[in-house]
């Protein structure tokens, strides 16, 4: 199982929030790519890098971030956050981002992901499936989409789209565990798809659990930043 550091950006800084609230702010560094290098330092391989002004803004805003972290670590990097163009993806891909989150198009344009299959390669994307009950959220969070996460699924696995992320937003930053019935279902009712979870991690031993369900990576946020669980602990786990 991959494990991915999580950096969320709100005006250039390292941030985290509480269920996707942006009134929780906290700040935890003013410079992300020392950060990212912290991550890199301690053996970790993965950034998980989320623009939340683009979230909100519905564009990328902090590019800056991206390209400074991109150019100054090695680590293999998926950005989200307001991507709504191709121009975007192919400026984020030339930045030396790995692969792309798409959430709130992917609900609201899904023709459009799809021709972005065929136009960037299904490597390169990744959908970004964050949930409240069984329903998707969209706009950074701040939406309840009529879109419910199987027939999100559904339709893109059919599309030939399977690399999904998928946050349980009642659990994010909550360090109270993950949600790992709803992944457990997921990859039950949806085979093929490769999953990475998001939301509630707080200790090795979450991470042990989400490693014998069978997900293919679990994003780790605020229990690095409040000292839960050392860099050094996270390296060791890597896959």
């Amino acid at each position: 199982m991959k494990i991915i550091p999580a950096i969320d950006i709100i005006d250039g800084k390292c941030v985290r929030l509480t269920q996707g609230d942006y009134a929780s702010k906290k700040v935890y560094n003013e410079d992300p790519v020392a950060v990212a290098l912290s991550f890199e330092n301690a053996g970790l391989e993965y950034l998980h890098l989320v623009d939340l002004d683009g979230a909100k803004a519905g564009k990328v805003v902090n590019w800056d971030v991206v390209k400074r972290i991109t150019s100054k670590t090695r680590l293999t990097v998926d950005f989200g956050g307001g991507i709504k163009t191709a121009a975007e993806i192919e400026r984020l891909l030339e930045l030396g981002v790995a692969k792309v989150n798409l959430g709130s198009i992917a609900v609201k344009q899904p023709d459009v992901v799809k021709t972005w299959r065929k136009q960037f390669s299904p490597e390169h994307i990744i959908l970004s499936a964050d949930v409240k009950g069984e329903y998707i959220a969209i706009g950074g969070w701040t939406e309840e989409s009529a879109t419910t996460i199987d027939k999100f699924l559904n339709d893109y696995v059919a599309a030939g789209i399977n690399q999904v992320t998928c946050t349980d937003i009642s659990t994010d930053g909550m360090l109270s565990g993950p949600n790992v019935s709803l992944y457990q279902r997921l990859l039950a009712d949806h085979p093929t798809i490769v999953l990475t979870s998001s939301g509630g991690v707080s200790s090795l031993a979450d991470l042990q659990r989400l490693s014998e369900i069978g997900v293919d990576g679990a994003i780790v946020g605020k229990a690095i930043y409040e000292g839960r669980i050392a860099l050094e602990e996270l390296a060791g786990m890597k896959a």
